[in-house]
């Protein structure tokens, strides 16, 4: 039987200096920090149990740790959008780890399989998933939320972690109707 698992990751973003706020070129030396994975929510296709791992969780390297061991158990891979955000991350994050690449699996990126066999208004999960009456995205608070996990607030640790979660529900659900 096919091992498919469902994932989905939350990032952090770049922090840098900049001049003014429009029609900006950040340049490397601008560069603060850069930004990388903070969480990520996963699932056996068809299982009950959602796995959830994050930097407040325990540390980065244990929790990618932990995202590579799925990834390289894995047969195939169901992500939204994962082909040019999700994958690329994890496999920056565990290169810098000096992990291997997880072993081979297909990719299904329902992003892709949506926007060329459908005509929605909007390519977006949250559309999709409520278009196709399979449920919506957890509301939160836009850039604020990422600001309040990156200052460890723990409403902010809760919220995440419930909105990683449930883009893992939906995307599983959008996998089944399409």
């Amino acid at each position: 039987m096919l091992k498919i698992l469902v994932i989905d990751i939350e990032t952090k973003p770049h922090t840098g200096y900049v001049w003014q706020l429009f029609n900006q070129n950040i340049s490397l030396s601008q560069l603060k920090e850069t930004g990388g994975t903070i969480c990520f929510a996963a699932k056996w296709l068809g299982d009950d149990e959602i796995i959830f791992k994050s930097d407040w969780h325990g540390s980065h390297r244990a929790m990618i740790k932990a995202a590579h061991k799925l990834l390289d158990t894995a047969d195939a891979i169901v992500h939204y959008n994962g082909t040019k955000f999700d994958i690329p991350m994890l496999n920056k994050e565990f290169i810098k780890l000096g992990l291997a690449p997880p072993a081979p699996h297909k990719n299904i990126d329902l992003y892709r399989e949506v926007k060329r066999n459908f005509k929605f208004a909007s390519n977006k999960l949250d559309h999709v998933a409520e278009q196709l009456g399979l449920g919506k995205k957890t509301a939160h608070t836009g850039f604020k939320l990422w600001l309040d996990v990156l200052a460890r607030e723990p409403e902010a640790l809760d919220l995440m972690e419930e909105y990683n979660k449930q883009d893992v529900i939906l995307t599983e659900k959008v996998y089944y109707k399409v």
